[in-house]
């Protein structure tokens, strides 16, 4: 059996995430920070046959000590991680002037250090095996940026970039490095938007709607799957036509 880890696994795209994998006979650990409810929920929602093969992980990636400690028990517990999808992200709606240094970093922990980190953790084994998945989940404003997300936008903007480094460094071990890049999502993160806001976002959208977070866990998915293994390096947009 195949194992996945999946960051951020108790978001709106995450638990879709791990879901998905879970029922196409893949090992999830499941990583969260502070909310266990959606995993533990999946969890009881799977079955007999599926509920043993999710594994929930608390871990605060604002905290990289903390992160380093998850990968140390990892290390022992699973031998070969064959898919990593890096999917934990934290936004802020600020004025760059009013950003603190501590916000700012704090972004740049969750975003992409421990993206860093769990990449570099999960390759040591990929590169030994000569096979493997990563999947970065960015962001539209990673590629066209939002004001008054400056942090967010520019942490988002950087795991584009890791993705595209990363894809060229590994590629001669036969491993895929991806990053997708959603718009705007129907998930807890949106929430803050009022109604009118939503209305003018479907309106600015060509598809007229907001991205289900299923729809972008399949493409994580296929980005996973045997039937992209031609495909790396790669910044895959899905955002309805958003930032055309």
């Amino acid at each position: 059996m195949k194992t996945a880890l999946i960051t951020g696994a108790s978001g709106g795209i995450g638990i879709k995430t791990a879901e998905l994998f879970l029922k196409n006979g893949y090992y999830v650990i499941a990583q969260y920070n502070r909310n266990d409810e959606p995993v533990e929920n999946l969890k009881k929602s799977l079955g007999k046959d599926l509920a043993g093969n999710i594994f929930p992980i608390k871990c605060n990636f604002a905290d990289s000590s903390d992160v380093y400690k998850m990968t140390k028990g990892l290390g022992k517990r699973f031998p070969f991680i064959d898919v990593l999808v890096n999917n934990a992200g934290v936004d802020l709606i600020k004025l760059i002037t009013r950003t603190t240094e501590k916000e700012w970093d704090e972004i740049f922990a969750v975003n992409i250090k421990a993206a860093f980190i769990l990449t570099s953790f999960v390759l040591e084994g990929m590169v030994d095996k000569k096979r493997g998945k990563i999947v970065n989940v960015s962001s539209v404003w990673g590629k066209s940026g939002a004001s008054c997300e400056a942090a967010y936008s520019a942490s988002k903007a950087a795991l584009i970039g890791f993705t595209k480094a990363v894809a060229k460094e590994v590629a001669p071990s036969n491993i895929n490095v991806n990053c997708v890049c959603p718009g705007v999502i129907d998930t807890k993160m949106n929430a803050c938007f009022t109604e009118e806001e939503k209305k003018d976002i479907i309106s600015s959208t060509p598809l007229n709607r907001m991205g289900r977070p299923e729809e972008i866990a399949k493409l994580i998915y296929y980005l996973s799957s045997s039937d992209a293994d031609f495909i790396t390096g790669e910044v895959i947009t899905a955002d309805g036509g958003f930032i055309l």
